[in-house]
């Protein structure tokens, strides 16, 4: 969800993490004259559509083929004498809508806020393109609870977090998590 906390987590566990590698969903959003504006009058910047997910899934496939070279071609650091297991990281409120994506994921977590809480989160960040009034209840929040229901009638499998926790908890949650997973799977 928006202002869930997904960039926070994400950036603990990259520097937590031995050969971790982070795509951000919000670096394939297409230009803002190639976002749509829908029937609420709203850019749709909270769709699927709005992102280049066909260059996502491009990127996530070439970390796939091979973590290392990919790590070395964007400059992320890779550990020579860590093992050669290599978590990948997506960051981003759609994913869970692709489902090219979602057979390449291996755990998924799914930040909460109560609406009140995201709302005042989202009131208190300043964007590239600024929220036009209205914009959170009358398209960012029905979108939320919009994925969030596909998500949950295809059976996508998440563990849920409540992003109310704080935020070292919700850390120190998802790497043990990630590490046991990474224990068990050796």
């Amino acid at each position: 969800m928006t202002n869930g906390g997904k960039t926070t987590l994400t950036n603990n566990l990259l520097k937590a993490l031995p050969n971790c590698c982070v795509i951000h969903q919000d670096d394939f959003f297409k230009p803002q004259d190639q976002i749509a504006v829908g029937e609420d009058g709203f850019k749709q910047w909270d769709v699927l559509e709005s992102l280049d997910m066909e260059a996502m899934l491009s990127t996530v496939q070439a970390w796939v083929s091979s973590p290392r070279k990919f790590a070395r071609a964007h400059g992320v650091s890779v550990r020579l004498d860590a093992s050669d297991t290599h978590i990948l990281i997506l960051e981003g409120f759609l994913l869970y809508s692709y489902k090219p994506l979602l057979d390449l994921y291996s755990r998924r977590y799914f930040l909460t806020v109560p609406y009140e809480e995201c709302k005042w989160r989202r009131s208190t960040r300043s964007y590239a393109v600024p929220d036009p009034p209205g914009l959170f209840d009358g398209h960012v929040w029905p979108m939320y609870q919009k994925y969030k229901r596909e998500m949950e009638a295809n059976g996508v499998e998440v563990v849920y977090l409540d992003g109310m926790k704080p935020r070292e908890e919700l850390f120190h949650q998802v790497l043990e998590d990630i590490q046991n997973s990474l224990l068990n799977r050796s």
